[in-house]
């Protein structure tokens, strides 16, 4: 599938790395260290849709500051996860399954919460296509572990078309008034 994506996409690809390559004065992909199955640390790529802006102490202004025009658009179209394509063909990702998070959640989560690794992290997932980043930490880790839990081909292939049907409608896409998601900060 990954090999099909990337050349059905590789006209999309090519002219959204040719924008962000100028956008971003010669920067159009962002990597970034993430734990995939078993907790095992991997670089995925992403297109870059932000700058490298700072403020007067040398510090990165906040994401929604950073966020450019043409990275507003490229994440609105869900563009921004295509470059993981090449994550899935490495082998560190799939195309379903719980998205990657930041390695720096690790020992915040609970046992259960922890199950969201025994399998390889995915482009899209069940969280994904039930309220993305308009939902709490909470049932983003629910809707992960029920996936982990009931893992099947048919439920993959239900998944990438409500993916297909929430990319088409830009559902869900920030938080309100962020650029990224709100960090998790642990169970309280």
């Amino acid at each position: 599938m990954a090999i099909v994506g990337l050349v059905i996409f590789s006209p999309i690809f090519f002219i959204v790395f040719l924008l962000l390559l100028v956008n971003n004065n010669g920067s159009a992909f962002f990597f970034q260290k993430r734990p995939g199955k078993g907790g095992n640390i991997f670089k995925v790529i992403k297109f870059k849709t932000m700058n490298d802006k700072k403020d007067s102490n040398g510090n990165l202004l906040p994401d929604i500051k950073r966020l450019t025009s043409i990275g507003k658009l490229v994440r609105k179209t869900s563009l921004d996860e295509l470059p993981q394509l090449i994550n899935v063909l490495k082998g560190d990702m799939s195309v379903v399954g719980p998205r990657p998070l930041l390695p720096e959640y690790l020992p915040l989560y609970t046992e259960t919460q922890r199950m969201r690794h025994k399998i390889k992290p995915g482009i899209t997932g069940w969280a994904q296509v039930n309220g993305r980043n308009a939902i709490s930490w909470e049932k983003k880790f629910e809707y992960d572990v029920w996936y982990v839990e009931n893992i099947s081909f048919l439920l993959d292939i239900k998944i990438i078309l409500k993916t297909i049907i929430k990319v088409l409608r830009s559902e869900n896409i920030n938080t309100k008034n962020q650029a990224t998601t709100i960090k998790f900060t642990g169970n309280e």
